[in-house]
């Protein structure tokens, strides 16, 4: 078997399991040892693979679709799979035809099921390669690659132009962010990457595996996108201050806060995403107190200056990083979401000390599980009011503000001279007594 079919028919299985089973592209890949043994370069191959197919799946569809008078039949194994990948790779990725084509059909001959539509393939995917992206060019791609139910609020809560732009960027590879202790112009010199105007650095696409950067090792920086890595900074300075990191895993922001030498406790339920989190401490030298408790009961014994609660959400802010989203969720898990949001906030309320800080959180394009919650909380709290979200400070830009003053940044907005950002919300409350 050649290094390019293995790599292939892992993509198979892991798009398998994403699409039929509802795991996320890292739950689906780490069920197969085999994709952490490929070589660097496959292993690079193989993400990009499946994440192209899934960011285009709904033009690869319609493209695949105008080549076949019928939709493959259930019993056909992973034809269905094969043919997505195949016309991926034709399609977005310039892998040459003749290769591409010849291991698909290879590909197809392995699975019993399969191999009965391998003449099918192998015909469909040179038309994909003759005209297909003829074919592309007149599909509305951001309105394809976006299932039904996301259009439609996402029209409904911003407007069909900015539903359309808000897809178009879900379409785009997005770039890696960092967040550095310290020196952000050194490091972003050193690897050629971009200072944003909130002082995460933007790498360039090219910048390599993120694991054999330098500055990984010694623990100088961590991976966590421009817009998450703001919410802890509408803190201010806190140094020397007790804050209390609410669903903390995986733990970008508690270790901003720990590298801002803030007296830490970071609390979540999972163990097993606070481990990641007890490895990076380790890895960048950095202490907190991990605390594995149902954040909902969670009683410590005091109250804190700080209290970050980056509420569990639908998560529809980080589509263009998770483009197996909108294809493992259906939108029916939102109004559970809301209701435990709202009981969240109200718990982490009671945390703050009087005079003290709460800041609330969701990586979700839901203004339900935003601004939403945020209202429903003031209206009958009357002991917190909003601090708006100041334009300039910590580097945020006016158009990453609502109205009312909360931050809310959207997957196409500009930050500095670089373009794109998770979708995400964060609102800064004060406690009066």
């Amino acid at each position: 078997m050649t290094a390019g079919l293995s790599v292939r028919e892992i993509a198979v299985e892991i798009l398998g399991k994403i699409l039929a089973d509802g795991l996320t592209v890292d739950e689906a890949a780490a069920q197969f040892p085999e994709a952490a043994m490929l070589e660097p370069r496959d292993r690079g191959f193989l993400k990009l693979l499946v994440l192209t197919a899934l960011r285009h799946k709904g033009e690869i569809d319609a493209v695949i679709a105008v080549y076949m008078s019928k939709p493959l039949p259930r019993k056909s194994g992973s034809a269905n799979l094969i043919l997505l990948l195949g016309a991926a790779q034709l399609l977005f990725l310039d892998v040459a035809a003749h290769a591409a084509i010849d291991l698909a059909v290879r590909l197809a001959k392995t699975d019993p099921n399969a191999t009965h539509f391998s003449g099918l393939i192998n015909a469909v995917l040179r038309k994909v390669g003759e005209s297909g992206k003829d074919k592309l060019s007149g599909c509305d791609g951001p309105r394809i690659n976006t299932p039904d139910w996301l259009w439609s609020r996402w029209s409904k809560a911003y407007g069909s132009e900015t539903a359309h732009r808000i897809a178009a960027a879900h379409m785009v590879e997005p770039p890696i962010d960092l967040t550095v202790k310290d020196d952000a112009a050194a490091w972003s010199a050193r690897f050629g990457g971009t200072v944003l105007p909130t002082g995460s650095i933007r790498l360039p696409l090219s910048a390599g595996a993120i694991e054999q950067l330098a500055g990984f090792g010694e623990g100088s920086w961590w991976v966590q996108d421009a817009a998450a890595a703001i919410a802890a900074r509408l803190f201010g300075p806190v140094e020397g201050k007790s804050v209390l990191d609410l669903c903390a895993a995986p733990g970008g922001k508690t270790l901003q806060l720990c590298a801002g030498k803030a007296e830490v406790t970071a609390v979540d339920s999972s163990a097993a995403r606070l481990e990641r989190l007890r490895n990076n401490l380790e890895r960048t030298g950095l202490e907190a107190e991990i605390v594995v408790a149902d954040v909902l009961t969670f009683d410590p014994a005091k109250q804190f200056d700080c209290v970050l609660l980056d509420a569990p959400c639908s998560a529809t802010g980080t589509i263009r990083r998770h483009p197996e989203l909108p294809y493992i969720k259906t939108g029916n898990e939102t109004g559970a979401l809301i209701s435990l949001q709202a009981r969240l906030l109200a718990h982490a309320a009671r945390l703050a000390k009087p005079g003290g800080r709460l800041i609330y959180c969701t990586c979700s394009l839901e203004p339900a599980e935003g601004e939403g919650q945020i209202a429903a909380f003031l209206s009958k709290t009357e002991d917190f009011r909003m601090e708006p979200v100041i334009p300039g400070e910590n580097g945020i830009e006016s158009h990453m503000i609502s109205p009312k003053g909360m931050l809310r940044t959207l997957p196409f907005m500009a930050i500095g001279t670089e373009t794109g950002l998770d979708g995400f919300f964060a609102a800064g409350l004060t406690k009066s007594f």
